[in-house]
């Protein structure tokens, strides 16, 4: 089976091309980071006009390498949700539409369920059941998966994802958007000790996080310099919330291993591309003798192929989305259907 995926939930047109046996045979990727930077975040609107701009090209450029004529595809995959809603609806419109017009299934697919089978694009099948740590933009999440299609969440963000505070935290300092990697790469000439950030909720029972604790604090270091403060002042600061986030991620992942006793832990999203978090995680699984599971940095970011992969899994199983531009903004995770092979 062949399978067509595009990605518009946010700020990123993903289109990718995935093909059960032969694997991935051509993706695009075009990112609006500079589009939104100047605003400091994501303007709904104009990531809605960008990705009508850049998908119909996209596909062009994905057929056209992977050398595939529309009689070789057999069904499209697209983004449902959650995500912006106008984001959503060009890229449901447009796979609905070319269903229609090429006679083929087209299934909507979860966000964060791309995302958590990405690692699966490059790695054998990990055994279940897994932790699975979520860790984006705009989602925090633990999730026990049994099965593709069977999770239940034990843990979630109170407030910010982790993504979001980075961005906030970033902002603060005037850094660069997006935050993630901006604050990744001035903490490497920082004293991450110097600031004694705090580390929320880990010494409380449950699996919930909080960042907003850390944005707070974070202000507070900055203010207490006024103007007088010093590029080395703001990479100690960026190293310290980063070692803050990263060992309270660490923390209530060894905690989901424990008390679940499962042996693979598997990170996915934009956050799991940090370096200091994937050191730490695999020195956490390491001495509990677990497994780590994680995609290629590239893979991380919102894209094409995630979703054609989560498409291919659910269209062999027989699923598949009525025609019509229906979109999920907000769209639990633990609502999807168990995928029966």
């Amino acid at each position: 089976m062949r399978v067509l995926g595009i990605e518009t939930s946010c700020d990123e047109t993903g289109v990718a091309l995935y093909d059960e046996h032969q694997g991935l045979l051509a993706e695009r990727l075009y990112s609006q980071i500079t589009l939104h930077k100047e605003f400091g975040g994501v303007v709904p609107e104009l990531a809605s006009r960008d990705h009508v701009l850049r998908l119909l090209p996209l596909i062009d450029e994905v057929l056209k390498e992977a050398n595939c004529s529309v009689e070789q595809i057999d069904g499209i995959a697209y983004t449902l949700g959650p995500g912006l809603v106008g984001a959503l609806m060009v890229g449901a419109a447009t796979a609905q539409s070319l269903a229609y017009v090429w006679q083929k299934p087209a299934i909507g697919i979860h966000h964060m369920e791309g995302h958590l089978l990405a690692p699966m694009l490059e790695n054998a099948m990990p055994s279940f059941p897994l932790v699975a740590l979520l860790v984006s933009g705009g989602h925090t999440q633990l999730v026990l998966v049994r099965a593709i299609g069977d999770y239940e969440l034990l843990g979630e963000s109170l407030d910010d994802a982790a993504g979001e505070a980075f961005d906030k935290a970033a902002k603060m300092m005037g850094l660069s958007y997006p935050g993630g990697p901006a604050i990744a790469r001035i903490a490497k000439g920082g004293d991450s000790k110097r600031f004694k950030f705090p580390r929320p909720m880990v010494n409380r029972p449950g699996l919930d996080f909080s960042f907003s604790g850390l944005k707070t604090f974070t202000a507070t270091c900055i203010a207490s310099f006024g103007d007088a403060i010093t590029e080395q002042d703001k990479a100690d600061i960026a190293a310290g919330f980063q070692q803050a986030v990263v060992e309270t991620l660490t923390i209530k992942c060894k905690r989901a291993l424990e008390q679940t006793q499962c042996k693979s832990l598997l990170i996915a999203g934009g956050v799991s591309a940090n370096d200091n978090l994937r050191v730490a995680l695999e020195t956490m699984v390491d001495k509990l003798q677990a497994q780590l599971f994680s995609a290629r940095p590239a893979l991380c970011t919102d894209n094409g192929a995630m979703i054609a992969y989560a498409g291919l899994q659910r269209l062999k199983a027989g699923q598949s989305s009525p025609l019509g531009i229906d979109v999920r903004p907000r769209w639990p995770l633990t609502e999807l259907a168990k995928v029966v092979a």
